[in-house]
């Protein structure tokens, strides 16, 4: 007769113990000639200059929207619409990301894939939430009293002299309660990130399988210079 027996052994107990990294490690030389080549490519693809900044692009330029916000709205605008358009046949009607995204400025001078890197250090999606009119202006009023420079492309919000909504436009149209938008933000947001808890409302959301840093890097390989500007899409009318 064969018979099988259990190990009823049970862990007690577990140690560890926190080992600093810091300047007291020493270099393995071996391992630092290994990976040196490694190194050394790396540092060569992030540094190629990509584009040109003629002028510094700042998230603390303006106080409604600034250079760095809109050009990250715009350029996530002008890149995942041609692959929301193939997948669903629809476009994006504006973009809404985060101010605090924003993890540096650029400075004048060559742009490289290190500086998108570290514009957007985090691997963040681009998708587009499926929204109604009344959703927007959920939106629109969260930005408004936000008193933080929020992206936006495609969409103008205008406040009176009190620093009041007077009007909201999508594509330069009035918003429609019932009509139907497409937002392009990011799946930090979409799942209520910075307390934006109005995409809970979201009828359906499309992946792009795109990350943020890629749309930036893409854009850069093709925009010879970057020049954004502080605009009216955000302001106080006089």
């Amino acid at each position: 007769m064969i018979s099988c027996k259990q190990d009823h052994r049970v862990i007690h107990k577990i140690e560890g113990k926190q080992l600093a990294i810091d300047s007291t490690i020493t270099k393995t030389t071996d391992i630092e000639d290994f990976i040196l080549p490694y190194k050394n490519r790396i540092n060569e693809v992030l540094d190629s200059t990509l584009a040109y900044a003629p002028n510094p692009i700042s998230k603390e330029d303006g106080e409604f929207n600034t250079t760095a916000g809109n050009l990250m709205a715009d350029i996530v605008h002008s890149q995942a619409n041609p692959i929301f358009k193939a997948r669903t046949g629809k476009d994006i009607d504006f973009v809404l990301l985060n101010h605090g995204g924003i993890r540096s400025g650029i400075s004048a001078g060559k742009v490289s894939a290190r500086n998108a890197f570290e514009v957007m250090p985090f691997e963040n999606l681009i998708k587009v939430a499926e929204v109604t009119g009344n959703d927007v202006n959920e939106m629109v009023a969260f930005l408004v009293r936000s008193g933080r420079a929020h992206p936006i492309s495609g969409l103008q919000i205008v406040l009176d002299k009190n620093r009041t909504l007077k009007k909201a436009f999508v594509n330069g149209k009035p918003i429609l309660p019932e009509q139907t938008y497409y937002v392009a933000s990011s799946d930090y947001l979409l799942a209520g990130g910075d307390h934006m808890g109005f995409f809970k409302n979201t009828t359906s959301i499309t992946d792009t399988d795109y990350l943020l840093r890629n749309a930036l890097i893409d854009y850069f390989k093709k925009a010879d210079t970057l020049a954004p500007v502080v605009d009216n899409r955000f302001y106080i009318e006089k």
